[in-house]
């Protein structure tokens, strides 16, 4: 029995083509939710399948060629198209959705973050991005709007279902999981050999290229440390990450009295996605059951920060804070970007993040919302120049 009580009537999907937009998806066919927009950048073939699909009465498509195309696939239908990066905020704008999940991939998700809280909507977000890059901005935009922000990555939507549990002054420390990603056990002398193909094969989910290499790297451990401290309102120094490589245990809160409270479920984002819907009520089951009997081992390690030092290196940036973590975010999307364009070598990463990182110390200091994408502009310029040789490190 399917109990829809607890669901938004209308959900947009932001980010509708790629992974976790896809699931999200999914659990509104699933649970009978209507979709009222979709958005992508460019994937006009999939688009037009999911109107087809789901009837939204709106589609932004950033990229103005693709919308141009898939005006005129679907123009036998009732959605309308907007176009642009402005057609996306214009939609955000328009539309009847009481709940959003923002499944757009890097920086380009923090505008429809704040344009999504400004209007006092729930928003389940997925752009870890937009906290990376202007946490403090984002939980502040919330706050004003009376509007709800629920996690969709695994670990935290895991970490605020534990938290339950207690009060904010009893927890002691929240423990965040990592699968440790395909390079597990190498040493950096090992990480300098490895190929694309390698990197792009996670042991256990199945994501885009970019949070592949990010996982790969560790990085996208670090940007989830820096995302619960702003979810959770922690420190830094309160967030230790575990590698746990079966990816059952989600993430668990460690209280005071000692007691660890974790989440565990076979490691499919619809759960995730469906929670950050139907919160604080539990709808029925999109994923399998949990086998626990057939679980062999739970297995935790400590994470090799020298050979993996971009996790080390996201810590000191939230304690930096300002626009530490925005300079980060975007020296990895170069770095990332031109490693799956076979520019530099995946140990090259890491070296040319920490590299770009250090070269823009002096934009760390900015605060405001202007500052703080300057900042980020100029790093992903100063990334660039060290990976094409025209500034030395």
């Amino acid at each position: 029995m399917k109990n829809h009580f607890s669901f938004p009537e209308r959900l947009a999907v932001l980010g509708s083509t790629g992974s976790v937009g896809r699931q999200a998806l999914s659990v509104a066919a699933e649970q009978g939710i209507a979709v009222d927009l979709l958005s992508a950048r460019r994937s006009v073939a999939l688009l037009e399948e999911q109107i087809r699909v789901f009837s939204p009465r709106l589609c932004a498509v950033t990229d103005p060629s693709a919308a141009a195309d898939l005006r005129v696939r679907v123009r036998d239908t009732a959605t309308r198209i907007l176009s642009g990066e402005e057609g996306l905020l214009a939609a955000i704008a328009e539309t009847h959705a009481t709940a959003v999940v923002n499944a757009i991939l890097g920086k380009d998700g923090l505008a429809p973050t704040l344009a999504v809280l400004r209007r006092g909507l729930r928003l389940a977000l997925s752009n870890k991005e937009s906290l990376v890059i202007a946490g403090e901005i984002v939980k502040r935009t919330a706050r004003e709007n009376s509007a709800e922000l629920l996690p969709v990555d695994s670990e935290h939507c895991a970490i605020f279902q534990c938290l339950l549990s207690g009060h904010p002054g009893e927890v002691r420390r929240i423990l965040l999981t990592a699968s440790g990603g395909p390079f597990y056990g190498y040493g950096k002398a090992e990480l300098e050999a490895v190929t694309k193909a390698q990197t792009l094969a996670h042991p256990t989910w199945r994501m885009g290229e970019k949070i592949t290499v990010d996982s790969a790297t560790l990085m996208n451990k670090g940007f989830e440390l820096i995302e619960a401290v702003h979810l959770f309102d922690v420190k830094p120094e309160d967030v230790t990450v575990l590698v746990h490589r079966e990816s059952i245990i989600h993430s668990a809160v460690e209280y005071i009295d000692n007691t660890v409270i974790a989440q565990l479920s076979v490691p499919d984002m619809r759960s995730c996605v469906q929670y950050a819907l139907s919160y604080p009520d539990r709808a029925q089951a999109v994923i399998p059951p949990l086998d626990l009997a057939e679980l062999a081992t739970l297995s935790f390690s400590r994470p090799d920060e020298e050979a993996f030092p971009l996790l080390p290196l996201c810590r000191r940036a939230i304690l930096c804070g300002g626009a530490a973590p925005a300079v980060l975010n975007a020296a990895d999307e170069v770095a990332v970007g031109a490693f799956l364009n076979d520019r530099i070598s995946f140990a090259d990463i890491p070296r040319t993040v920490a590299a770009a990182y250090d070269a823009a110390a002096d934009l760390f200091s900015e605060r405001s919302l202007e500052g703080i994408l300057s900042a980020d502009a100029a790093a992903r310029r100063i990334t660039e120049e060290l990976i094409t040789g025209k500034r030395r490190t």
